[in-house]
Order: C-alpha cells, then structure tokens, then sequence
C-alpha cells in the first residue's frame, strides 16, 4: 500500500519482476490500471494455464505494476462507500483516479531512480492514463490504451438517471455482459474454462461487503457513470489526447459491446502530437480479450510495442 496525502486513502500496488534483479531502463518498467467498474490484479494478474499477462510481461524481462484506485480492490475505499449510495454525490471522477494513477507513477519513478515509464489503461483506465499523460508527457515512454473511451455518437436520453456515490454490481449479470456481442455459435469456447468463475470469484472476494452487507453485489464508485454523463455521452472530451506526445498503441477486439470499434478509430485520430501511434482490432475477442482464447495475440501485440527500438523508416 502507497499513501496518496489524503487522510485515510491508501493505494494497492502489486510489482512483479524477473528474480533477483533491481535495476530496470525506464523502457522495461511498466504500470497498469483497471476500468471502471472491477480491480486491477483479477484481470491483470488472474493465472490462466499458470501464468497471467503480468507474469507473461514480467518474464520477457520487465519490471511490472499494477494499481487499484482508490475504491476499488485492494485500495482504500472513500467513506461515502460505506454508507447508503443514495446519501452522497458520485464520487471517483478521471481527474481523482488520474492524481492516484500519478501517485503509483511517482512511487515507482522514486523506487527505481528513473524518470519516466510505460503506462497501461484498459476501458475507463484509458481515459485515466491518456488524461495524467496529457498532462506529464515527460513522465511517461510509451502509452498503451486498451479499448479506450472516447465520445459516443448515440444521442443521450432525454433525462440521465440520478446517480449515488457509487453503484451495486452482481456477479450474475457480469457473464451476460462480457459476452453480450458474442455470436451465439462463439460464445461456448470464447473465455478457456474456468477462467470466468475464477475471475468472478476473485473479483466479488475483493469487497468485503459482497460477503456481508450486500452478497453477490460489488460496490463501484460513480465517478466514471457522472462523467460519461457530462463528457463522453454528452459529445465533450474530458480531456485532449493531441497534448499527448509520446508513442501509442491502441488494442481493442472486434466483439467489444462496452466500448465499440469506432471509438477507439475516432480516438486515433486525435493523436496529432504523437511521434506516432498504431491501431490493432483483434477477431473474435470482446472488451475482455486480455482473458479470453486469443489473449496471446493481445500480449504479443503488446509486447511487439513495448520491446521494438523506435521505428525508423527503410532506406
């Protein structure tokens, strides 16, 4: 756990890397965070046939965290989480979860004595890492979006419903979601078996009052629902990624219900101040891709980018 100088809040940071050694080049370090709804190390570090994407990632030589925002996993959760959700505002906005992302950011910069690193968001965490990289471009070397937000075409409705501060999950409705555009004839062999209950599992053990206050329910903070509400449902960007100066690689998979190909094509487009950036859409994989059959495509994509020297052109 890390202090972020506010009373009470702590962040939850695991680090995973070859044994034995201590030294990394800033290009070898790497930092993810989670989305909106579910913590980091389930999905991140969940072992699938024995080794996770961060184990994947760490024995190709890298020195790799993960972080929760606060509210969510192993982090702190704000005071208004234990309360009724009804009694407080959202809370848990980009801007908070991008201050506890460069908290995590700084921590590692300070324990390895460098000055920059790469930075990894999947889903709402994209908005997360493109917002502190938007704004610390000298901090971070190469920039991974995985299934990033950006403005929904959709009209909105007529009236948002009222948010609390934060919103119940239950794990039965969790499967139905991630496999929502699956064609039925792929939906059997999609995720490897036992991968979602183990995730799930995991996931719902990370809130202890999904075992006694509410069961089966995951409390998630609303911040990310409000600004989808005055930003990204509302065709407004929370923030510029053209202030984004450093290397991009945007991953995204074709079934991908939550957050659609045609944002992450649109969210490309924005990268004008970007040495240069590279848009990959993996076939039959969902917003969930990191964890489904094809997810050794989606880590060598990711690796392809982390590991290669700056592209030059061919004399």
């Amino acid at each position: 756990m890390i202090p972020t100088g506010d009373a009470g809040i702590q962040l939850f940071v695991r680090n995973k890397h070859p044994a034995g050694q201590t030294k990394f080049a800033p290009d070898k370090i790497l930092l993810y965070v989670h989305g909106a709804t579910y913590p980091s190390e389930t999905a991140f570090d969940l072992p699938i046939a024995g080794k996770s994407m961060m184990d994947l990632i760490a024995a190709r030589g890298y020195d790799v965290y993960l972080v929760d925002i606060r509210g969510y996993g192993r982090s702190s959760r704000p005071p208004e989480m234990s309360q009724p959700p009804g009694d407080n505002k959202p809370i848990v906005q980009t801007r908070v979860a991008a201050k506890d992302f460069g908290t995590a950011v700084d921590y590692i910069l300070k324990k390895r004595g460098v000055s920059k690193i790469n930075v990894m968001g999947w889903s709402w965490g994209t908005s997360t890492v493109g917002l502190y990289t938007s704004e610390n471009n000298a901090k971070v070397n190469r920039l991974v979006l995985y299934a990033p937000q950006w403005i929904r075409t959709e009209p909105p409705p007529a009236q948002w419903p009222k948010l609390g501060a934060y919103r119940l999950v239950s794990k039965d409705s969790a499967k139905d979601r991630w496999l929502k555009d699956v064609p039925e004839n792929k939906k059997a062999d999609l995720i490897p078996p036992g991968v979602f209950d183990a995730w799930a599992n995991a996931t719902w053990a990370t809130d202890p009052d999904s075992v006694t206050k509410n069961p089966g329910m995951l409390r998630a903070p609303n911040g990310v629902v409000e600004d989808t509400q005055l930003y990204w449902g509302a065709g407004k960007a929370l923030f510029d990624p053209g202030k984004i100066t450093v290397p991009v690689i945007v991953l995204h998979a074709e079934w991908d219900a939550d957050l659609p190909s045609y944002l992450a094509q649109n969210y490309v487009k924005q990268l004008k101040n970007a040495p240069y950036w590279r848009f990959i859409e993996i076939s039959e994989g969902t917003h969930t891709v990191m964890m489904e059959k094809n997810r050794m495509q989606f880590f060598r994509e990711l690796m392809n980018f982390l590991d290669e020297e700056k592209p030059l052109a061919l004399n």
